[in-house]
Order: C-alpha cells, then structure tokens, then sequence
C-alpha cells in the first residue's frame, strides 16, 4: 500500500512541477537547471503532504500544490548543499550535481528560482480559496526552511567541522531535527493545516520520523552502496565529524531508529486504520537501501 501510494505521489509532484516548467518556458540554463534538479528522488515530502491531506479529506489536486513547494523546497537545499562551499559533492541522484553540469553560478540561481517558485505554489487559490490557509502554509515553511529550520541546521553543520570536537549525542539530535527533519515536519502537518485541523499528532510521528530518517542515513553511509545511492558516501566518516553511527554504534543506532519508528506509529492512533500507509512509510525509512 504504501510503496503504490509512494509511486503514485512521484507521479503527481512530477506532473505538476512539469505544468509549472511548461509555464516558465525556455528562460535559459536557469530554468532547465530547475527542471533538472527537481527530477527524481524518492518524494517522500511530497507524498507526506499528500497522505496527510487524504487523512483529512483534502482533494489531492489542492494538496499537490503544497507537495510541489516543499520538493522545490528540499532541491533548492540540494543543489545549494552540495556547492564547493559546501559540501562539495559531484554527484546527486546518480547525476552530475549542478554546478558540475553548468557552474558554480548557475547552480546559486537554480537553487534561488527553486526556492522562490517553491512559496509562489502555496500562493494558489487552486490550493485553496482561504488566504488565511495560505499565509499559515508560507510563513510555516518560511520558518521550516529558514533560520529556524533547516538553515539553522546546515549552519550548525558547518560550525560543527570546525568545533575541535565531536558533537554530542545531543547537538546531533538537534542538528538533524532542524537540518532534515524540519521540512519532514512540515510535509506531515501540511493536509492538517489543509484543512483546519489541529496537526499535533502529525507533528509527533514526523518529529520521529524525521529523526529515524536521519539515522538511517547515517547507516546508510557506512554500510550503502554508492551506486544505489546516486551519491558519495563516507564523507562524515573521513570528515570525522560525528554521526549517530559513530555515537552509537551501528547495533545502537539501529535500535534508536527502530524506537523512533515505533514512537511514530504511536503518535498516529487517534487516526486509527485510515493511517496505515503512514505507518508503513515510517517502516520504510529505516528498511531503505538508499
């Protein structure tokens, strides 16, 4: 159930971010870049989104357009992450990172385009007729992806390779909570905030999800396979900057996702049944191969 859902939530962000491409047009490398880094990828965001709206009764052609934002959103932060003043990556999704495609130059305004075609979306009377709705959906992301999110997150990453030291167990839960888990958190309450409703419950599975998924990540790059990846592993590793792995112990933070998941499908029981496809992806992310 869940990977069919999955599949069929890919299906419909594509759809509608090549809507959207179609519209811009041929406006040069930028838009083509756009395009290209928005390609592909799991979209689990998008399908969080969407699952979320479903439980609480929202259309899904209203809600794909709150799934398209926040894919902008994480490619945005991909394109920017793996910059040379970053994290210096060569390859995403088993292609050439966008500044090794175009340049340096090209790859900052992919991710600038990305991030602000990310907040037009939301601005959409088709998403929703209430403008109230929309202002809640904009300034909710603007402080998951920004200062008090996932910026935060990336900007305490970088301080972290210049501490002198490992960060706790602490500090990396929360790093990670603001790096990856903040747009994690977002997607879920977005078909709450959809649809007026309160998105607590939501907000505890994805705090956990979120963190489940990080930490999977981290096992990932120590026992994944980098041509299944699309990516270069190991980096923490031979950065030595500190990771749940290397804090736990691959047993350890096995059994810590593993309780994350179970806290995650806990935090969904007021939805009864009608939240299994949630429970399963929260399973999925620790059972993933890349």
């Amino acid at each position: 159930m869940f990977q069919q859902a999955l599949a069929q939530a890919a299906t419909r962000v594509q759809t509608r971010l090549d809507a959207e491409f179609v519209r811009i047009g041929d406006q040069g490398p930028v838009a083509e870049g756009m395009a290209y880094a928005s390609r592909g990828g799991k979209r689990l965001r998008g399908f969080l989104v969407l699952e979320s709206a479903r439980l609480h009764g929202v259309d899904p052609a209203q809600a794909e357009f709150a799934a398209a934002s926040v894919e902008c959103l994480h490619a945005y932060s991909l394109v920017h992450d793996d910059l040379p003043c970053m994290d210096d990556d060569d390859l995403r999704r088993g292609l050439p990172t966008v500044h090794r495609k175009w340049n340096d130059g090209i790859a900052v305004l992919v991710g600038d385009a990305l991030q602000t075609l990310a907040f037009e979306l939301l601005t959409r009377p088709e998403m929703t007729y209430d403008p109230a709705v929309r202002v809640d959906l904009l300034a909710s992301l603007a402080r998951a992806s920004g200062i008090e999110g996932m910026v935060l997150g990336q900007a305490q990453d970088i301080a972290a390779e210049s501490a002198g030291r490992p960060l706790t167990l602490d500090e990396i839960t929360v790093l990670q909570a603001n790096k990856t888990g903040a747009l994690i958190r977002w997607s879920a309450e977005a078909g709450a905030r959809l649809a007026g409703a309160d998105p607590a419950a939501l907000t505890q599975y994805s705090t956990a999800l979120g963190l489940a998924f990080q930490i999977a990540d981290d096992i990932l790059d120590v026992e994944g396979d980098a041509e299944a990846a699309g990516k270069r592993l190991r980096k923490d590793e031979a950065a030595g900057k500190a990771t749940f792995v290397s804090l736990l112990g691959l047993e350890g933070a096995r059994a810590r996702a593993q309780a994350l998941v179970e806290d995650a499908e806990t935090a969904l029981a007021s939805y009864g049944a009608q939240a299994e496809t949630l429970r399963e992806a929260a399973r999925f992310v620790i059972s993933r191969t890349h």
